[in-house]
């Protein structure tokens, strides 16, 4: 194909790559000024029976509008041309000067919190369009986003759409079928696999890569829960609870329980990011309150004392304004509470969080089915309302959230346990079912803080 010129305009000069729905060609368009670089890219048609090129070629043209529309978002490769010659199809795109996203994914090395952050908006706000026509990608991939050299900017590839065209096939009633399920091991969820891919199947696909790129891990390295199919990844990253729950949802199993389209993702994705100060706001609420909330923001991170206990091996950061008790329960096996200051003379019961270390021995799995029993057998009225997988001191950790009876209150607790060795670390908010809201804040942050030796 080398020197072959396509429509007696786009001369081919390089091959790009082969695969097993066609070949990608660098080539040259002869009949603009300067003989721009383009890339094409020919499909073979599985079958050369003229009532299936017939319909393929309907199918081609109806592709190839698609694709003239999604070429006009500033994220996406412009098409140029679509040809049929000698039985073969061609479709003709704007070529990106730059590196693929596999050249930046590399084994072993994980991205920061900030660029997977800034890397998941870039391709949804892509992806967000396409979405908007109905189109499923159904191969995003790294090495189907580039990144062009002159701006930085993340270009979408290799719509998978256009693939169908090398592998359909016309059965003796006329109709269509497809022959070979469109896209990657490692980054196509289970539906797309059984060839009923979704919009969320795209969303998967971006979420696997955001794991790639905080974990340092290829896809295929990634464990699965043998009970839920969900992935196992939290444990190699160093990642805010925020961010891990957005990634979650987006790589769930089931399609239904992930973000629907690339809108909602990075609608979800983009609230991660800092807020901005709004200036004209607190100017104009007047330089009094502007003085006292730019002290309050200075001060913020020196609000917290630390508590620190070698016999255990836990090192705690928990506000100035919150009361400190020192337990060591051998039969509780609670070690230390550290309870809120009362809101009013009519507060009678005061949040509190309190950290446990115990002997045990078993998986992460048993430990949290042996809490469940527990809180069952000790818990008034107990009712398990959340269960999921976190990360507690850069370690994989269980977290429940339940509510339960003490009294005349009802109360809700959140409780994140995980394992070191033969000890079992765990730490408990507790509040008023009312209050919770109001100081899980407070408590995330007493949690997070944790550091296990």
């Amino acid at each position: 194909m080398i020197g072959t010129i396509i429509d007696g305009r786009y001369h081919i000069i390089q091959n790009l790559g082969q695969g097993g729905f066609g070949t990608t060609f660098l080539a040259k368009d002869t009949k603009r000024p300067g003989n721009p670089l383009c890339v094409v890219k020919q499909f073979t048609p599985a079958s050369t029976d003229p009532a299936t090129l017939i319909i393929l070629k309907r199918l081609f043209d109806q592709e190839a509008v698609m694709l003239e529309t999604l070429g006009k978002h500033d994220q996406i490769p412009q098409l140029l041309a679509h040809i049929e010659e000698y039985q073969k199809f061609y479709i003709v795109q704007e070529y990106i000067k730059g590196n693929d996203l596999s050249d930046e994914l590399i084994s072993g090395q994980k991205m920061s919190e900030a660029d997977v952050i800034q890397l998941l908006i870039e391709i949804l706000e892509a992806l967000e369009f396409v979405h908007k026509y109905k189109v499923i990608h159904r191969d995003i991939k790294p090495d189907n986003i580039r990144r062009r050299h002159l701006d930085n900017t993340i270009f979408l590839i290799d719509f998978g759409a256009v693939k169908e065209v090398r592998t359909q096939l016309v059965n003796k009633q006329g109709q269509i079928t497809s022959t070979v399920i469109i896209g990657t091991p490692g980054y196509m969820p289970l539906e797309q696999q059984r060839g009923k891919p979704q919009l969320s199947s795209d969303i998967y696909a971006v979420g696997i890569i955001a794991i790639q790129a905080i974990t340092g891990l290829l896809p295929d390295k990634l464990e699965e829960d043998i009970k839920t199919g969900e992935i196992i990844w939290r444990k190699y990253a160093n990642v805010s609870p925020k961010l891990a729950t957005v990634l979650d949802k987006m790589v769930s199993y089931d399609f239904r329980n992930r973000y629907p389209t690339a809108k909602e993702a990075l609608q979800a994705v983009k609230k991660l990011l800092p807020q901005p100060i709004d200036w004209k706001l607190l100017v104009g609420l007047g330089m009094t309150i502007f003085i006292s909330l730019t002290i309050l923001f200075i001060t913020k991170k020196d609000d917290f004392n630390i508590y620190e206990n070698f016999q255990y091996g836990i090192k705690v950061k928990y506000p100035k304004t919150w009361e400190r008790q020192d337990l060591e329960n051998p039969i509780t096996a609670e070690v230390v509470t550290f309870i809120s200051p009362k809101q009013s003379d009519k507060d009678n019961f005061q949040e509190k969080v309190t950290i446990s270390v115990d002997k045990f021995s078993g998986t992460l799995d048993d430990l949290q089915k042996s809490s469940i029993q527990e809180i069952n057998n000790t818990v008034s009225g107990a009712k398990i309302v959340d269960k999921s997988v976190t990360t507690l001191a850069n370690k994989e950790a269980s977290k429940l959230v339940f509510t339960g009876k003490n009294g005349q209150d009802i109360l809700k607790n959140m409780q994140v346990v995980t394992l070191k060795g033969d000890q079992a670390y765990t730490i408990t908010y507790t509040a008023k079912v009312d209050d919770y809201d109001q100081f899980v804040e407070t408590a995330d942050k007493i949690i997070n803080s944790l550091e296990i030796n």
